[in-house]
């Protein structure tokens, strides 16, 4: 696993020839799907951006960087905007049904849920929730290592026009993120450098 993850790197130049096979990204879907996320609530979703005209409107609004249309794939993290009482009886819901449990049973862990996203204000939730979805961009990050897929982890983008191109607004879901996801060309420089990371020692302290 350390080897895998010592040989990835935030690809600039993709393989525009090749692309990952539909078996793989389901792979990463259901990857990213069992991330862990606080209380399970999955705050979030991932747009698989599939439309080429789409991606080409997207690279516009992305500093021209040419991962957004070259790669294999792309997916766009969204968070949601809000936490509300809908969205904690949504998963208190599937709950239930999922673990075939009375939901009566649940309400007083979604009345607590309710009480601490109810008292913060909607951007510190949405705050919240984008946090969530960062987590899940490491589970794909570090499973494509694994699979021998490249990915560039990307924030060089405006959010608000991205909102707009893919029709987000209203939605209840922001754009935070993006992954562009394939395999690195072999004439992107980036690959031969060497990874720059602190000293473990520097790291880490035991106290």
């Amino acid at each position: 696993m350390i080897e895998n993850l010592k040989w990835r790197y935030a690809t600039k130049k993709f393989d525009t020839e090749k692309k990952v096979s539909a078996s793989d990204i389901a792979i990463l879907k259901e990857a990213i799907n069992l991330t862990p996320t606080s209380y399970g609530l999955q705050p979030y979703k991932v747009l698989d951006i599939q439309n080429t005209e789409l991606r080409e409107k997207l690279k516009a609004v992305s500093l021209g960087q040419p991962q957004v249309t070259d790669a294999s794939h792309l997916f766009v993290f969204v968070a949601n905007d809000d936490m509300t009482s809908g969205h904690i009886d949504a998963f208190i819901e599937l709950t239930a049904i999922t673990q075939q449990i009375d939901s009566e049973g649940l309400k007083g862990y979604g009345d607590f849920m309710k009480s601490v996203f109810g008292s913060k204000a909607t951007q510190e939730n949405h705050n919240w929730a984008a946090r969530q979805a960062y987590i899940a961009l490491g589970t794909l990050v570090n499973v494509a290592a694994e699979m021998g897929l490249d990915v560039s982890s990307m924030e060089g983008f405006d959010p608000a026009q991205y909102d707009e191109i893919l029709g987000l607004k209203g939605t209840g879901y922001s754009s935070v993120v993006i992954a562009a996801i394939g395999y690195r060309s072999a004439t992107d420089e980036a690959q031969f450098r060497a990874k720059v990371r602190k000293p473990i020692s520097e790291m880490f302290q035991t106290i």
